[in-house]
Formats: C-alpha cells, sequence, structure tokens
C-alpha cells in the first residue's frame, strides 16, 4: 500500500468512527430521554414546587402557632427515642437466639421474619380491628379470661394509642433489623469464642468483649439508618390511628396530611421541611462514618 492510499483512508477511517461514536451518543440520549422525563416529572418538579410553597414564611408563623404542631414534634422525638433504641435492644437479644445452628430456630426465623415480608397495610389494619375498644379481638379475650366488662381504650385513650403505634412499628421493622444483626454475629470468628470459652469466659464475658465490640458499628450505624427510617414512617400512625384520638397523636410524616385534609397545602408542605433539621444532621453522620468505614 503506498503512503498516499493509506494518506486517504486514514481519514476516512476516522470520520466512520467518529460516526459510530455520534450514533451512539445519539441512541443513548435517546434510551435514557424517558428516565429523564420521568425523573423530572415525578422527583424534580414535586420538589421543586413543595420549595417554592415551602418560601412563604407567613406558612411557617401559623405553623408554630398552632398546637397540633408543637404536640406533633415532641411526639415525634418521642416515637424516635423510644421506638428505635427499644426496637434495637430487642433485636439485639434475639440476633443471639437467632444465630444458633438448630433446625428448629430457623424455623421461628422464618416465622419471626413473616410480619415484616407481609405488606403494611393488610397487617396494620389488622391490628386496628383487634385493638377496637368495642368489638376488637383483644379487649374480647380480656373478658373471657379475666371478666374484664370495660377493656382499656386502646385506640380512643391518647396515651394507649400513641403506645399502640410505637408497638405496632416496632412489631413490623424488628425482623429486618434483627436480620441485619444476626449478619452482622455470623461474621465473628467462631475462633474468639472458643478461645475465651477455654479461658472460662461466661457467656456475659464473651457478649461484652468479643460479640459487642465486632457489631457495636454496625449497631450504631443502623440505628441512625433506623431513626431516618422512623421519622418518615407513615403507617405506623396514619394506619392505626389516624394520627387521633382528637389529633393529638400525629408525627411530622403524618401531619402533613392533616393539613392538606384540611386545605392547607403550604401548612402541609412547611410542616415537611421543618423535619430537615431533624433529618440533614442524622444523614450527614451517617454518611461520614460510612466514608469512614470504606478509608
Amino acid at each position: 500500500m503506498t503512503a498516499a492510499t493509506m494518506a486517504t483512508s486514514s481519514p476516512a477511517s476516522a470520520d466512520a468512527t467518529s460516526g459510530q461514536a455520534r450514533d451512539r451518543a445519539f441512541w443513548g440520549v435517546l434510551m435514557l430521554a424517558p428516565y429523564v422525563l420521568v425523573f423530572a416529572v415525578m422527583v424534580v418538579y414535586p420538589v421543586a414546587y413543595g420549595l417554592w410553597i415551602g418560601l412563604n414564611f407567613e406558612s411557617y408563623k401559623a405553623l408554630f402557632a398552632d398546637p397540633i404542631f408543637i404536640r406533633t414534634v415532641i411526639n415525634t422525638v418521642v416515637f424516635l427515642f423510644v421506638a428505635v433504641n427499644l426496637k434495637f435492644l430487642i433485636a439485639l437479644f434475639l440476633s443471639g437466639f437467632f444465630v444458633a445452628q438448630r433446625a428448629w430456630v430457623r424455623f421461628i426465623l422464618v416465622l419471626f421474619i413473616l410480619p415484616w415480608a407481609v405488606p403494611s397495610i393488610p397487617t396494620i389494619l389488622s391490628f386496628r380491628v383487634m385493638l377496637n375498644p368495642e368489638n376488637g379481638m383483644i379487649n374480647q379475650q380480656l373478658f373471657q379470661w379475666f371478666g374484664i366488662m370495660e377493656g382499656p381504650g386502646w385506640l380512643t385513650d391518647p396515651t394507649l394509642a400513641f403506645a399502640s403505634s410505637i408497638v405496632v412499628h416496632i412489631w413490623k421493622s424488628l425482623p429486618f433489623w434483627t436480620l441485619i444483626l444476626v449478619t452482622g454475629r455470623l461474621a465473628i470468628a467462631q475462633d474468639l469464642y472458643e478461645a475465651a470459652s477455654v479461658d472460662g469466659a461466661n457467656k456475659w464475658q464473651q457478649f461484652r468483649f468479643i460479640t459487642w465490640p465486632s457489631l457495636a458499628t454496625l449497631y450504631v450505624t443502623s440505628t441512625l439508618l433506623s431513626m431516618i427510617w422512623t421519622l418518615g414512617d407513615f403507617n405506623s400512625v396514619y394506619l392505626l390511628t389516624g394520627g387521633g384520638p382528637g389529633d393529638l397523636n400525629h408525627v411530622l410524616a403524618t401531619l402533613g396530611i392533616r393539613y392538606m385534609r384540611n386545605n392547607n397545602l403550604d401548612l402541609g408542605i412547611a410542616s415537611i421541611i421543618v423535619a430537615m433539621p431533624l433529618i440533614l444532621p442524622m444523614v450527614w453522620f451517617m454518611v461520614k462514618r460510612l466514608s469512614k468505614g470504606a478509608e
């Protein structure tokens, strides 16, 4: 092949390569366009519209003047502190039980996972039926077993209704976090326990000096993630009590629905935005911990 032929074919091949690259880029953009459009319509637009509505500072004045909002903030803090910590203490205990390598334990584990695997709406609504003060199964059983004519007002007493929401939340999400801690326990080398047993360490000492140091990072990270998810838990409160009785048991995740139901969209958006100071520090701290773990 002569030098002239090579000089002629080289630009032609370069043009063909660039043409193929343009075709791939065109088809790539064409394929991504529907996803970008759906993301823009379903995510970007609602968030931008909500932030635009949230720029009305008069909404925040009305929000902080509403006594229901102040009680809701207190409810949210109590819900987070009690539900998350109690849930993880129980999960830590149960993870030690389910890590046992026995067939009957694995069978119980399968049954234990069911509340988390089943959708929230039928399970929580079933609790609502069982806790009905007039004809619910629980009060009927209290009458049959103990002769209690008038059972507790599980959903009509504000304190009992709020406590019931916490119990339902723990019952629903406990299996997931228990499995996370079971996975962490299974990653611990069994040689450490065997050596500690030979040295005469009891179960508590093995937990204190082997299990807990190995699980501490996972436990704290999972707790932070659970707090973020619990802060946005709508189902446990709204499906069980609707925020009642008397709108006294709302949390921030359900308060916005109360305002929107009363045609106060600006207050509903404002109640969601004021939750950001609670969410963002937890997200930042969790990401920072995960970044340290990756390093």
